[in-house]
């Protein structure tokens, strides 16, 4: 597991399929054309792994001048949907890429896959079968055992043709035949061993309606798809290398010219902490585990943005990791730490109390307010400073007080002088209870002369708190995420169900924050550090008046402490 983030910068070396593409180059194929695409099913929203394979294909269209096509891989009409399709589009410009023009579907090419099936059964090279999936399954065979010829393997051309052209019209029920390749039953490749090509499926298509009974197998879209678009570097997860050689016999079969595309594959994303799977995600969704795919704790893109992730963290986060052949665990930390880096370079800081004490300032006269100078990021110096307004009755973080305080804890307590953050020095006169004598407000004396949070006289202090005017903040809900498993691989373990893994503490609703005025003014998605806390953006549940926040990051890297010292 890759737990190191002591090499902090973003990988700049090339990867080794840039030397492969580089190579192809130099031996001039596809007349030094690079082009790539980036093929996602719409059956489900995109995750973080997603986003690996989107920097990767665009990155390497970018890198060599070439071209990227988005195309959907929609041959399976049973689990597609187009607000799958909307949501894909919607990450990939988010993500900060353009396919401009070159916007393309696997049903674009339903006929001329339609004619190319006919073209192999004519050539003798695909027949129909009318054995179920799960004869067809045992009759392949083993990895050490020859597969079993279909006794239907052997038909004519003539045959064969006339079944297909039957299945295309509707006159067979689903599971009763399917199209497969004729290629080799004996081949060590099991994906050589007649795979099917083709399956009835009497579904109604978001894009072709109820055009086709019979849809492609994904094998047959996808290089020819490949194909007829020009790509000529097709970038695939490592599960797809036992593919490969299906892949170019299809080619094989289609190819006219010198062009061919090639395959490259390489290791997905595997992330601790978190599942890559779509099919668990959509279990989540709807067995009510989360809200729903943007969920700010799924690994989802939309949910990722919907957190506070930005294209830039999730970007220098693919690059960090980098691209290799072998499979590996990548520890989520490295891509919260990603995060911070760069909201602490752009994000606004503010200052927002989560867990509200009342402070009195006795001596500050009643009625009296100003406005204090605060650095908008001191990251940055050209995003100036702001007002923050102070009165008499301020609010803190209840956990910035201790009546009884332990030798090491420098914050307020009875007698104890602190700074506020951009203020004065405090010392706290009194603490009122109530009748339960629970702690309700704090009463402070002020030094006047501190203003902007030194003593004329130089006396030190050892702890500075934020806090928010109580007469001006702005009441808001923040809403703090954790990680939605508390096992490092939820999925991982044989003969248990991953939604054992769920972390009961990975949401905790605080529906009584303040904030300062500043943020009256934000949008969703806006990102603000709240200063000592971490950060924070606007959630789309926001309304007039009442805003809602989502913790994006703490500020720092508290859950392996935390899980240390369980």
């Amino acid at each position: 597991m890759a737990n190191d983030t002591e090499n902090k910068e973003p990988a700049k070396k090339s990867n080794f399929i840039h030397l492969q593409i580089e190579k192809d180059l130099q031996e001039g194929k596809n007349n030094g054309r690079v082009h790539t695409r980036f093929p996602p099913e719409p059956n489900g929203y995109l995750h973080i792994g997603h986003a690996k394979s989107i920097c990767l294909n665009f990155g390497i269209a970018e890198k060599f001048g070439g071209k990227c096509n988005l195309r959907f891989d929609d041959t399976n009409p049973t689990k597609e949907e187009m607000e799958y399709v909307e949501s894909i589009e919607k990450d990939v410009r988010w993500l900060g890429f353009d396919w401009e023009d070159r916007l393309f579907y696997a049903s674009d090419y339903f006929e001329k896959l339609h004619d190319f099936a006919i073209l192999l059964i004519n050539k003798g090279k695909a027949y129909v079968d009318d054995q179920s999936s799960e004869t067809i399954s045992e009759q392949k065979g083993t990895p050490t055992r020859p597969g079993t010829e279909s006794p239907y393997r052997n038909r004519t051309p003539e045959e064969n043709l006339d079944l297909f052209n039957r299945m295309t019209a509707g006159e067979f029920d689903e599971g009763s035949r399917v199209l497969r390749a004729k290629i080799d039953m004996a081949s060590p490749n099991m994906h050589m061993r007649d795979p099917i090509i083709y399956r009835i499926l009497k579904a109604h298509h978001h894009r072709t309606g109820d055009k086709w009974c019979v849809y492609p197998m994904y094998d047959f879209a996808h290089g020819q798809s490949d194909y007829w678009e020009g790509i000529t570097h097709s970038i695939c997860t490592l599960e797809f290398e036992v593919h490969r050689p299906l892949y170019d016999w299809f080619i094989d079969q289609l190819m006219d010219s010198d062009y061919r595309p090639r395959q490259i594959e390489f290791a997905r994303l595997n992330l601790t902490y978190t599942i890559m799977s779509k099919r668990r995600m959509l279990e989540l969704v709807k067995g009510g585990y989360v809200s729903g795919w943007d969920d700010p704790r799924m690994p989802t893109i939309s949910g990722l943005r919907r957190r506070g992730f930005t294209p830039e963290s999730i970007r220098n986060f693919s690059d960090r990791i980098g691209v290799t052949k072998v499979d590996g665990m990548i520890d989520v930390s490295l891509l919260e730490y990603s995060v911070r880096e760069h909201l602490n370079k752009t994000a606004q800081r503010v200052m927002g109390v989560l867990n509200p004490l009342k402070v009195v300032i006795t001596n500050y006269p009643e009625g009296q307010e100003e406005e204090l100078e605060a650095i908008n990021n001191p990251e940055d110096e050209r995003m100036g400073s702001r007002k923050v307004p102070f009165s008499r009755v301020l609010y803190i973080e209840r956990d910035d007080f201790m009546e009884d305080p332990p030798r090491k804890f420098f914050r307020l307590a009875p007698g104890r002088e602190v700074r506020l953050r951009y203020a004065y020095f405090v010392t706290c006169t009194d603490v009122i209870k109530n009748d339960k004598g629970e702690i309700t407000e704090l009463h402070c004396t002020y030094d006047p002369a501190s203003k902007g949070g030194n003593s004329p006289d130089g006396r030190k202090v050892k702890a500075t708190l934020h806090w928010v005017s109580a007469k001006h903040a702005v009441k808001s809900e923040v809403r703090l995420y954790d990680r939605l498993f508390y096992d490092e691989d939820p999925a991982g373990h044989k003969d248990v169900d991953f939604k054992e893994f769920l972390n009961p503490d990975s949401l905790q609703v605080l529906p009584e924050c303040y904030i300062e005025p500043f943020v009256n003014d934000a949008k969703p998605l806006d990102h603000f550090q709240f200063e000592r806390l971490g950060y924070f953006n606007l959630d789309y549940d926001s309304i007039p008046g009442k805003p809602v926040f989502n913790r994006t990051v703490p500020l720092r890297d508290s859950w392996v402490k935390a899980q240390n010292s369980m």
